[in-house]
């Protein structure tokens, strides 16, 4: 895949990101972020796409041109569907711009309906929390065995080159929190995990495109359904940052129910960036499991896989 299909997929990735409107701070601040860690071949093209997005000044037409084959352009749209779709659910002016994108990429209805529907499917399965849902009494051990098997499988699930592999790491990080709420007594419920995580400083939609962005840029996604093997230092740094998020997910998630849910948005966000910058070193010891797990994951139904998590 070359530089200017890269630019583009990311830049469709990003007005993604942007269609519902929300234009606040905190969501400037998690795409800034989103993009800080690829390694673009000029940093002001980085910079570039960033700001053209962000401050209106770009739309699909603008990354036409650079989506030459029909596999680019049908990547492009994956992405945008899983931005869209990183809190479980599309919005009616999500679902518009997905449409007019699908129509200026020129895909046919057939595929963009069913890559949509595939993303719906997997994002929406959700916590389905039941009042009075009995708290499992997990030791220590358990509860680092419980977020380090998660990190591996999230961790897993980035070296796969399916790009709607990478929309079941959101979820389930989403029900490792739930299983970690539970543990201490809390009936958790869906919104209350999306505004936890959004008040950590955990941008779902930032979090998706930076993932897709990692496969992109470090080739993983170069042919649809190419090995898994190649390229591994990229795809160490890609998976590393899959298993580095869920693993500070669930760390601060024990520490917030542990406190009665009482830490400070100020406490949970510097929480959470520390524990992701220490577990980064921590992916490298588990390298070889997330490989191992890999080449076991089958990714026809990743449904199935959020909801037996």
């Amino acid at each position: 895949m070359n530089s200017a299909e890269q630019r583009s997929i990311l830049g469709i990735g990003l007005l993604a990101a942007y269609a519902d409107g929300e234009r606040s701070g905190r969501e400037h601040e998690q795409l800034d972020r989103s993009l800080a860690g690829l390694e673009f071949q000029s940093e002001h093209d980085k910079d570039e796409i960033l700001s053209m997005v962000k401050f209106e000044s770009a739309g699909i037409n603008t990354f036409l041109p650079g989506l030459e084959s029909e596999e680019s352009r049908k990547l492009a749209y994956q992405v945008a569907v899983c931005v869209c779709n990183a809190d479980g659910t599309t919005s009616e002016v999500e679902n518009r711009f997905l449409q007019e994108l699908g129509s200026r990429l020129g895909l046919d209805v057939q595929t963009s309906k069913s890559l949509l529907a595939q993303a719906e499917v997997i994002g929406g399965a959700g916590i389905d929390a039941k009042p009075g849902q009995p708290a499992s009494n997990l030791s220590a051990a358990e509860l680092d065995k419980l977020i380090l098997d998660a990190a591996i499988l999230n961790g897993a699930l980035e070296l796969l080159p399916e790009t709607l592999a990478t929309l079941v790491i959101v979820p389930l990080q989403m029900k490792l929190v739930h299983r970690i709420g539970s543990s201490y007594g809390f009936n958790v419920q869906d919104m209350q995990i999306k505004d936890f995580l959004a008040t950590a400083g955990v941008g779902l939609a930032a979090q998706v495109l930076e993932q897709a962005g990692r496969k992109l840029l470090g080739g993983l996604l170069g042919t649809i359904g190419g090995s898994i093997l190649g390229g591994v230092g990229r795809q160490a740094a890609s998976s590393g940052m899959a298993f580095a998020s869920t693993y500070a997910v669930g760390q601060l998630a024990r520490r917030y129910y542990a406190a009665n849910r009482e830490l400070s948005t100020d406490l949970l966000r510097s929480t959470f960036a520390q524990m992701r910058d220490d577990a980064r070193s921590l992916g490298s010891t588990h390298l070889s499991s997330m490989h191992a797990m890999a080449e076991r994951l089958r990714t026809t139904d990743l449904t199935s896989l959020v909801r037996s998590a």
